[in-house]
């Protein structure tokens, strides 16, 4: 995806997350967060929007601690996120596209890396605040959900903290049926490796199809498995929504 893109839609998944929050209110609990209410999913968020915005804003190139989650609630919570998230948004704006800044994954530049990483970011917890009116989804779209599956899978889970790991060597395949793209991860005792092809899949152990929205959020466990079809070993389908929870 366009970093402009990106930026602009950062900003639209923002706006959106505030208004589910609105109406749940900040005491609704999160059903896609287990033990969360509203309040903690604006509190995290802001947390995270602010502490990427120091590095996009200020360049600093190793890491830096977040300033923690502030003791706010109600009007004055949904004022502080929305304000820490329109501060992302002009930061990115105004970087240069080759800012040089700390990351914690490989990118282009900084500010390609925070875009991105924000934009998957707010779009998951956006989805977190509307899980919490019960109602139906906002669309994510075919191309940020291909970018946001690429990002987990040869992102996120290339790193020594994946947890999602097998004894023995398997194949876990992911077809995005509506774009014509697919990703093969080869499991192991190590990091899963993933790559991003357009062939058959022969081999997999195992096959998870679906429309690309479908897969990103089930992959972000925001949908259960039911929602995509599988093929194969189910094992390690359950394998991934057992151990593919992300930390920093």
């Amino acid at each position: 995806m366009d970093m402009s893109e990106q930026i602009t839609q950062l900003g639209d998944e923002g706006r959106l997350l505030v208004a589910a929050a609105e109406r749940a209110g900040t005491d609704a609990p999160v059903p896609t967060c287990p033990g969360w209410r509203v309040r903690d999913l604006l509190r995290h968020t802001g947390m995270v929007h602010r502490w990427a915005t120091a590095f996009v804003a200020e360049g600093h190139t190793e890491y830096v601690d977040d300033a923690g989650e502030p003791d706010l609630d109600k009007r004055e919570l949904l004022d502080w996120f929305a304000d820490g998230h329109r501060g992302l948004v002009a930061a990115l704006k105004a970087a240069p596209r080759d800012l040089a800044c700390w990351t914690f994954m490989p990118a282009a530049s900084g500010s390609a890396f925070w875009a991105r990483r924000q934009l998957h970011e707010t779009t998951v917890h956006r989805v977190d605040a509307e899980s919490a009116l019960g109602a139906p989804y906002s669309p994510v779209g075919t191309a940020r959900a291909l970018d946001g599956i690429d990002e987990l899978l040869t992102g996120f889970h290339a790193r020594a903290k994946s947890r999602v790991r097998t004894d023995d060597p398997r194949v876990l395949r992911v077809h995005a049926v509506d774009a014509g793209a697919a990703w093969t991860v080869r499991l192991s005792a190590e990091p899963p490796r993933a790559v991003r092809d357009d062939g058959c899949g022969a081999g997999a152990d195992c096959v998870v199809s679906g429309s690309a929205e479908s897969l990103y959020l089930a992959l972000w466990n925001r949908l259960p498995l039911s929602s995509v079809a599988l093929d194969g070993d189910e094992t390690l389908a359950r394998l991934w929504t057992e151990k593919s929870a992300i930390t920093w």
